[in-house]
């Protein structure tokens, strides 16, 4: 079954689309956490990002400058969150690969953001990135 998005993408269900190319369509959130939030969605149905042909991910990047200024035009806001989640424990409610762009105002409206930092391992570390470094290109 295809996903709300897609269904929007398609027509089947309205949106306020801001912007639309041949591999993307940004439409305004109707749940929007601030005045200008826009869901960058590309037309390649894929639940996460590192699932997308290069093509599209190549699209979105092109498209997410483009509609942020845009955004910060229309509105006057001067700041701004991206966000993109992959899959539901890292809070994705749509599995179809998405960016929000929410205009900040001021401070405590908008996207909220919870930062619990750790200290880095650096052995660990050493050994994690060398392992990540192999798998580039999989």
């Amino acid at each position: 079954m295809p996903s709300i998005f897609t269904r929007i993408i398609r027509g089947e269900i309205p949106s306020h689309r801001v912007y639309e190319d041949p591999a993307v369509v940004a439409f305004l959130d109707i749940a929007p956490l601030s005045r200008g939030h826009v869901l960058v969605v590309p037309v390649e149905e894929r639940e996460q990002l590192h699932e997308l042909s290069a093509e599209s991910a190549a699209a979105l990047g092109r498209a997410l400058p483009i509609v942020a200024r845009a955004v910060l035009a229309a509105t006057g806001a001067n700041a701004y969150n991206i966000l993109q989640n992959n899959g539901a424990l890292a809070h994705q409610a749509v599995p179809h690969v998405h960016f929000h762009i929410i205009p900040k105002y001021e401070a405590g409206l908008g996207l909220g953001i919870e930062w619990s930092a750790t200290a880095i391992d650096a052995p660990a570390a050493a050994e994690l990135a060398a392992r990540i470094r192999e798998r580039i290109g999989e």
